[in-house]
């Protein structure tokens, strides 16, 4: 899939529908990146397919004195792996995985795996956009972000101390608070948009695909693309490690 793919967003407010009118992550040139890497590498057979929930929840009303609209208590649900995962270890991520046999399209992956991951209840949840999906090289997956308004928020947890570590609904203010956005530079030369909130590294394939959204829905504000900062560093004043 190149392009965002709109599902039924009648009911969703002004203010989110308008964070796939670029292409959603296509509107960040990191995550062009994966896709070059995916048409680059030699893979045997098929990537295996995996989708995330990118769940956003915020007043219906827009701001009309923040840019986009953006409502004071709009957040997004992030998690944090567990650190004895094989792959992505302690990383910060949207709830998410493979996609299993009878799950309904990446919506019903997205779905399943964020019930699973966070005990959310899927009633209060409304998805509206499959954004471009996106290559990761490590796993060898196709991942398809499933971009969601959380209509009436649920209590969620850690239900499997095995996968997740922690779960969290970040403030969307937080993330675009100018200081705490920077770049980071992995070993290789690969740089990601990076976030420093609640003690977190937000980076990879979900700092990108937050960059490209926040940056398609006109919610950003200025702030310094030239603070690039060594990524194993970073993560260690989070305690975090690759």
């Amino acid at each position: 899939m190149n392009e965002a793919v709109r599902l039924d967003d009648s009911d969703v407010p002004s203010w989110l529908r308008t964070a796939i009118r670029s292409g959603g992550p296509d509107a960040d040139d990191t995550l062009a990146t994966s896709r070059a890497l995916r048409r680059a590498m030699s893979i045997t057979g098929k990537p295996r397919r995996a989708a995330v929930l990118v769940l956003i929840s915020g007043s219906a009303e827009p701001d009309e004195n923040a840019p986009g609209g953006l409502p004071a208590d709009a957040d997004v649900l992030l998690t944090q792996r567990a650190s004895t995962m094989r792959q992505h270890r302690g990383q910060i991520a949207f709830p998410g995985g493979a996609e299993d046999p009878g799950d309904d399209g990446p919506v019903g992956t997205a779905l399943r795996e964020a019930v699973e991951e966070t005990g959310l209840d899927p009633a209060g949840v409304q998805p509206f956009a499959l954004l471009p999906t996106l290559f990761v090289p490590p796993s060898k997956f196709d991942v398809t972000p499933v971009l969601g308004y959380w209509r009436a928020p649920s209590p969620v947890r850690v239900v499997d101390q095995g996968e997740t570590e922690r779960v969290v609904r970040v403030p969307l203010a937080e993330l675009l608070d100018p200081a705490h956005r920077f770049m980071v530079r992995g070993s290789l030369g690969y740089q990601s948009p990076a976030f420093g909130v609640d003690g977190m590294l937000v980076w990879g394939l979900t700092g990108g695909i937050l960059a490209g959204i926040i940056k398609s829905a006109g919610w950003e504000r200025n702030w310094d693309r030239g603070d690039v900062r060594d990524l194993e560093s970073s993560l260690a004043a989070v305690g975090m490690t690759l």
